[in-house]
């Protein structure tokens, strides 16, 4: 006699696997990757193949030798994590420390809480913000961006500062603090910054490319642009001589490059539609908070790991209606 295992509903079918979606994700980062080494040269290129290295050694190690379960390196999650945290740090991070992020972001944003779809954070984040945390002066020193035809593929990195950081050491947030920094500048990535947010019009393509094949959901990122866009305009509005028009924050810093690759992590994100707008709606407003009032110049990193510590709460608000199940009537 036969006999049938049968796992609990809902019972779908697909053929999408959690392989297929991070290596689409990866190739949605490959815009911004290419343009970060055309500016960034031999820096962007070796920090990115540590991160990743050392992400996926790590995550083999604790499986082999301390989970002792089912290897999952090839899944590409692990990989999507050092590209990740690589783009979220300056070029010219000694590569030392990026090696210490990259454990820090798998055996402890990861591999601590169970692996992949246990973790609460996302674990490139925790990984960068430790490293702000304990290295500020290293992973607050950006390079000058400076295309490798000019500069040469080789060359030693120039460091200056970032839009961000020169409105938040002026105390206005007003464009006569920025100087030359044109606009346009900001959207093509000729700037300083973390190598990987620099270019808005690459990381959008790239955004458009996983809306497109249905990876990610445009609720959270477009939550996030609009409500950082409404709440800086408000203050825009109010004095304009004190504050920058809202346009400017939305391809300043990480902003792009975390409402569409970050915020929107499957794990770590809410699961019903109006969930990811709350979730959307609340990192954008911690974000301005910082960038406006706080201590740091960029608020995007901490904004999303709070929010992510909200998402059971946020899940449990809005859960989606069993299916088969009718609600009480309400007299």
């Amino acid at each position: 006699m036969n006999k049938y295992t049968i796992s609990g509903s809902p019972h779908v079918h697909s053929t999408e696997n959690t392989r297929k979606i991070m290596y689409r994700v990866l190739l949605a980062l490959l815009p911004a990757l290419l343009v970060a080494i055309y500016y960034f040269g031999w820096y962007a290129l070796r920090l990115t193949l540590v991160t990743v290295a050392t992400c996926m050694l790590t995550e083999w190690l604790i499986q082999k030798f301390l989970i002792k379960g089912p290897l999952t390196i090839n899944d590409g999650s692990a990989a999507l994590t050092g590209v990740l945290l690589a783009f979220n740090v300056p070029a010219n991070l000694p590569i030392w420390m990026a090696i210490v992020g990259s454990v820090v972001a798998i055996g402890i944003g990861k591999m601590a809480f169970g692996g992949l779809g246990k973790n609460p954070f996302n674990p490139a984040l925790v990984g960068r913000v430790f490293m702000l945390v304990s290295f500020p002066t290293a992973m607050t020193t950006w390079p000058k961006a400076a295309p490798i035809f000019e500069a040469g593929f080789f060359t030693d990195a120039v460091t200056g500062p970032t839009p961000l950081g020169i409105l938040k050491e002026s105390g206005r947030q007003t464009l006569e603090q920025v100087g030359d920094m044109q606009f346009l500048d900001m959207v093509l990535g000729n700037r300083g910054g973390a190598f990987g947010e620099v270019c808005a019009i690459a990381l959008i393509l790239g955004a458009i490319y996983l809306i497109a094949r249905k990876v990610i959901d445009i609720a959270t990122p477009l939550s996030i642009l609009l409500t950082v866009f409404v709440f800086t305009g408000i203050c825009y509005l109010i004095d304009p001589t004190q504050y920058i028009a809202p346009w400017y924050h939305l391809v300043y810093g990480g902003l792009i490059l975390g409402a569409f690759f970050m915020a929107t992590d499957m794990v770590t994100s809410p699961m019903t539609t109006k969930g990811k707008i709350l979730f959307g709606v609340g990192i954008g407003i911690i974000t301005v908070v910082i960038r406006l009032w706080g201590a740091y110049p960029e608020g995007v990193s901490f904004a999303i790991l709070i929010m992510n510590a909200f998402t059971p709460l946020i899940n449990k608000a809005f859960k989606p209606q069993v299916f088969g199940v009718v609600k009480p009537s309400k007299k």
